[in-house]
């Protein structure tokens, strides 16, 4: 199967999404020329275009992108190729209503904005391939397409009638007869039994708590009608165009779409990456997405979009000062991206996005952002030819699933203030200030590479993770898990004894008595450190080691950090600075080390292949002792066992 690499050939892609359908042609000869000085080859046509290519049911227009492609053509631009339906026309939900979702209230979501199609309409996804067809047999042996890119952040919930009618049919196909399902959701509670499949519907809005199965099992459905979406307009192209990749980008930790099951049918991953320049953990974030999303492409992954500047859909939108927008895009490629992509090549004057940043700003071919562009495209052609293609090799895996995130989201949970997202982030954090490289991994993947394995919090785990992570730790690997994991199965029914009998043998729990959640802001005192948001009432076995106890109120003396063998469990979270030192302690025990010792705060070492990316994201020169003989390949300068590097500064080390 064609992959990245297909469209790469040695070199970094580097572009963004161009929508030249909103300037008058003249100004296209000028972004050509622009393009060219910045070293862009690589830029994504036709993403909102729907209307353009189609403006009333059934007409064509694509004379305008006919001369796109040739003029992209001839001046060495390559053109993924996006089909356009994540933006309907007016006209079709002017004349099919049906193909407009409809929120949990029962309310239709009108066009106007973006998004505004029903997965489960028969008439969108007829329409959506007719379009495809045409694009894919017009534009499949043009010399300027290099890869297809399939719709756009897919994102859209539907709670509507023919979401619901295909709700049932995917209800029984799943559990065969209406007993099963029953039996999966416990309808026995509040008289929710089900004698007829025509019963059932979409989770809508009511009177008081849902029953978290159904909404669990509407989120899987949600996830696989938006595939069979995709995976519908990927074969149109496929059939066209075998020899080239197809891609669509993923929303980092969106909860609609399980991102593993995706990453299975995509040829290239692809994400979306919009930091807050602001945020003082901006840095972590990205590391994040970046790691989740190597990890989901088993290689190389494409930064698909991110910003040049501000964006303009938070509540104040700062500008990136200088030097950040090169040093983000260059921590990417460190964690694995050859491609480093932006939304928009050219900021739009019109619209609901004419605040979000453009490589070319409205400031233009002087304005600050497009001269840092040129300045990233020049310096990421200099490094291509020995980074693309090349691999990560960690020692520790993240653990991640949608589906036991998903389950853990329900209304009527233990805390509100409990959110698996924040636990993720909490936990990379921590790994990621120790100067720990990680992967992130699924529950049931093979975990024997690692010497580490990190679970946040895994609430619903199957048998077959369950059995997974037991041999894991039998095979010599060493696990620590945040607490509220294994508490359910797969239905979200909560496991005998509050947590799995098999998991608490692992890590040496005789009994978990009750769970006790904290208050926003509230603290628990534990033997060196401050427990937040969470505490439990544990009675260990007699082979474990309460490695920190609870000190003072109900729960003084009980274990807040219990290990059995390689096996640890926390069952509060630690405040950052603890939380870095525990598992930095349990990392050096399990074998895993930073890739430089001795780092100062802010500094981030990756290898990637041969090479060593250290990377400055504070506003202050640091020196970082590098042992050995270096050159850096942005500068040619060579380097003896020290660098410095200057405000937000990179190096790109080859001994």
């Amino acid at each position: 199967m064609p992959d990245l690499s297909t469209v790469t050939n040695g070199r970094i892609l580097y572009g963004g999404d161009y929508n030249p359908e909103q300037w008058p042609e003249e100004t296209w000869l000028e972004d050509v020329r622009l393009m060219k000085a910045a070293g862009v080859n690589s830029v994504t046509l036709g993403v909102f275009s729907w209307a353009e290519l189609e403006p009333s049911p059934g007409a064509r227009e694509f004379g305008w992108l006919d001369r796109l492609m040739d003029l992209m053509h001839e001046n060495g631009i390559g053109v993924v190729l996006a089909t356009p339906t994540s933006s309907p026309p007016p006209w079709m939900g002017h004349l099919h209503p049906d193909t407009l979702p409809v929120d949990q209230d029962g309310r239709t979501e009108w066009w106007g904005g973006r998004q505004h199609f029903s997965h489960s309409s028969a008439t969108y996804r007829r329409y959506a391939a007719a379009i495809t067809e045409d694009l894919a047999a017009r534009y499949g042996s043009h010399p300027a397409l290099t890869m297809w890119h399939i719709n756009n952040e897919y994102c859209t919930f539907d709670w509507s009638d023919e979401a619901a009618a295909r709700f049932r049919d995917w209800l029984q196909n799943k559990y065969g007869t209406l007993a099963e399902l029953n039996e999966a959701w416990g309808t026995a509670f509040w008289s929710q039994g089900y004698g007829d499949w025509a019963e059932i519907h979409t989770p809508r809005h009511a009177h008081y708590l849902k029953n978290p199965t159904q909404v669990l099992d509407f989120r899987r459905f949600t996830s696989d009608m938006l595939l069979e979406c995709y995976a519908a307009e990927r074969d149109i192209v496929r059939r066209a165009t075998p020899q080239l990749p197809v891609t669509t980008n993923f929303m980092p930790l969106w909860i609609g779409q399980d991102a593993w099951r995706w990453a299975e049918e995509e040829d290239v991953v692809s994400v979306d990456l919009y930091p807050d320049p602001r945020d003082p953990l901006g840095a972590q974030q990205g590391a994040l997405v970046q790691d989740m999303t190597r990890s989901q492409a088993r290689g190389p992954w494409m930064l698909m979009e991110q910003a040049a500047g501000p964006v303009n859909w938070r509540g104040v939108n700062h500008p990136k000062p200088r030097g950040l927008n090169r040093l983000w895009s260059l921590q990417a490629v460190a964690r694995g991206a050859d491609a480093v992509c932006y939304f928009q090549w050219r900021q739009s004057r019109q619209g609901a996005e004419k605040f979000h940043s453009g490589m070319v700003s409205h400031a233009g071919e002087e304005g600050r952002t497009y001269q840092e562009v040129k300045q990233l495209g020049a310096e990421l052609a200099r490094i291509s030819g020995e980074v693309t293609g090349s691999h990560t090799a960690n020692d520790i895996a993240v653990l991640h699933d949608w589906h036991a995130w998903w389950a853990s989201a329900q209304d009527g949970r233990l805390s509100s203030e409990v959110d698996h997202p924040d636990l993720v982030k909490a936990w990379h954090r921590a790994l990621w200030q120790a100067h720990l490289t990680t992967d992130f991994a699924h529950p049931e993947h093979d975990l024997s590479a690692y010497r580490l394995v990190v679970v946040p919090q895994l609430y619903a785990l199957t048998d077959a993770a369950i059995e997974n992570l037991i041999a894991y730790v039998q095979n010599g690997g060493t696990l620590v898990s945040g607490f509220l994991t294994g508490v359910a199965d797969e239905d979200d029914r909560v496991r005998p004894g509050g947590m799995d009998v098999r998991l608490r043998e692992l890590f040496g729990i005789r009994t978990l008595h009750e769970w006790w959640p904290l208050d926003a802001g509230e603290g628990v005192e534990c033997d060196g450190f401050r427990g937040t948001l969470w505490s439990e009432e544990i009675e260990k076995d007699e082979e474990s080691v309460t490695e920190a106890a609870f000190k003072g109120g109900e729960l003084d003396g009980l274990p807040a950090v219990l290990r059995k063998g390689r096996a640890w469990y926390v069952s509060t979270l630690p405040e950052p600075e603890a939380l870095r030192g525990l598992l930095g302690r349990i990392a050096a025990d399990a074998g895993a080390r930073p890739v430089l010792d001795g780092l100062p705060d802010q500094i981030e070492a990756v290898r990637r292949g041969d090479l060593l990316f250290v990377l400055n994201h504070s506003r202050e020169p640091v020196s970082v002792e590098v042992p050995g003989t270096h050159q850096d390949l942005l500068t040619g300068t060579a380097f003896t066992d020290e660098v410095t590097l200057l405000r937000y500064g990179v190096v790109v080390l080859r001994s």
